[in-house]
């Protein structure tokens, strides 16, 4: 048996797919298997993995599910101790697999360890910005607050978790791995190996793009976890919507809205007004200032340089 299942959903993915599989292939840590889940492509997904040489490949065909049904029969077919998730356009730095399984193998009680995530383009370039969160441990309310911790691809998880708290949520068309992580996170400790592993694809076709059923999925996450949690943790409501529209706020200065930005500021504060004095929400409103002061085209220069300087340090350190 492998030690670790490597989950793969491909829908239509032949553009990217083929790197983001040779990025598994070229792991260090060798003892996977790697299960492309082929969601009722039409593109010719098939006759490439015919040319695939490598025996521990497994293409396992289904009609569309979506993305939370891809990833189940991943779960299902997985003979790993450990399943980690990959999305079909993202890839992963050569010592992700192995860092994990040491994290993993050396924290018994962990139930999923994610890793440090940097933005690239559409030719794998970095774009500057750098996914870099340290909370571990009990993190339901960090996670609840930011969904900021991991995203669908830096996520390693032990297969018995989903035996506990089940399957991905099927009726979810976004931010169902967020509803998986706040599952997981309320039984489980998390873990994160502080490097920049994971590499997320931004490009035109990504669902993250998809604003508007994002934010729909976000809410339903928000009052699906909210029916079941404690009497005393239901202060928590507000602080989640409150950073919901920090998030809006963001999207609205990155399509060069900054009066809708202000508003979603206005609608966090409603929500929660100490979020002011939060870090995040004193660099949104820099941006905004920056965006009134210097325009829209003087605040992508600052912005293009600040995530310059940081992805230098950040390798410097490394």
């Amino acid at each position: 048996m492998p030690r670790v299942s490597v989950v793969i959903p491909a829908y239509n993915a032949m553009v990217y797919l083929p790197k983001t599989v040779d990025s598994v292939l070229k792991q260090t840590f060798t003892d996977f298997e790697v299960l492309i889940i082929n969601d009722g492509s039409s593109d010719h997904i098939l006759e490439w993995a015919t040319g695939l040489q490598d025996p521990r490949v497994k293409v396992i065909s289904q009609e569309n599910q979506g993305l939370p049904g891809a990833r189940n029969t991943g779960i299902i077919h997985a003979q790993g101790e450990y399943i980690a998730f990959l999305d079909a356009d993202d890839l992963w730095a050569p010592t992700k697999l192995e860092k994990q399984v040491h994290c993993l193998d050396n924290k018994l009680t962990v139930g999923l360890v994610y890793t440090w995530t940097v933005l690239i383009d559409g030719q794998d370039n970095p774009t500057g910005r750098i996914f870099a969160s340290h909370p571990e441990g009990n993190v339901w309310q960090q996670l609840m607050e930011t969904n900021e911790m991991c995203n669908g691809s830096s996520s390693m998880v032990r297969r018995c978790c989903f035996d506990t708290v089940g399957l991905f949520d099927r009726s979810l068309k976004s931010a169902e791995d967020l509803d998986m992580w706040l599952r997981l996170s309320a039984r489980y400790p998390f873990a994160v190996v502080k490097e920049p592993l994971t590499f997320y694809r931004q490009h035109s076709n990504s669902m993250s793009k998809n604003r508007e059923r994002m934010i729909g999925s976000l809410r339903i996450v928000i009052e699906k976890t909210f029916q079941s949690v404690p009497l005393d943790l239901l202060h928590l409501r507000n602080r989640a919507y409150a950073s919901l529209n920090v998030g809006l706020a963001w999207i609205a200065i990155d399509e060069g809205d900054y009066q809708k930005s202000m508003y979603f500021c206005q609608q966090a504060m409603l929500h929660h007004p100490q979020i002011r004095y939060s870090q995040k929400f004193i660099r949104l409103s820099l941006a905004i200032l920056l965006i009134r002061c210097f325009g829209p085209y003087g605040y992508d220069a600052i912005r293009s340089l600040t995530r310059f300087l940081r992805w230098q340090i950040l390798n410097f350190a490394r």
